[in-house]
């Protein structure tokens, strides 16, 4: 009896391909679910809803702003309280680039910083986990001054 091999071949790569092309496609939906995610956050600045921004912000995030490093959710909160006052934000960003791990765990992205007059005046990078399916929270979060193109 002669078996063919060729099938057994064919089938086992056309799997792999599929397989493939699954896993670049739930990597493509994971990078849109926290590009999304760091939009509604920074939704939350133009909102001027700071409860709303909190909750963004994983029980254990810290965030590096200026020279201070703030630990833990509410402290991200109390630091930045004063950017939520008044009635315009002074700042706004959004992603730009966004990268998830193979493990789908932890992400990262990155993007401009805008002053209230719309000039870019900063880069942010912030580090997302995936605390529970499809909520992803600020674990590490940082802005650096741009220095121009």
């Amino acid at each position: 009896m002669r078996v063919n091999h060729w099938g057994s071949c064919i089938s086992g790569l056309l799997l792999f391909i599929s397989l493939g092309t699954a896993a670049q496609d739930t990597m493509t939906d994971l990078e849109k679910q926290v590009a999304d995610h760091e939009r509604a956050f920074a939704q939350t600045m133009a909102d001027r809803d700071a409860a709303a921004f909190a909750e963004f912000v994983s029980a254990e995030g810290v965030f590096l702003s200026g020279p201070n490093m703030l630990r833990g959710r509410e402290a991200v909160a109390a630091g930045w309280a004063a950017y939520f006052e008044g009635e315009a934000a002074p700042f706004s960003w959004e992603p730009e680039t966004t990268v998830v791990l193979d493990s789908g765990s932890l992400a990262l992205s990155t993007g401009p910083v805008y002053n209230s007059e719309g000039d870019k005046v900063a880069i942010f990078t912030t580090t997302w986990r995936q605390e529970e399916p499809g909520v992803w929270r600020v674990v590490f979060d940082r802005g650096n001054r741009f220095c121009g193109e």
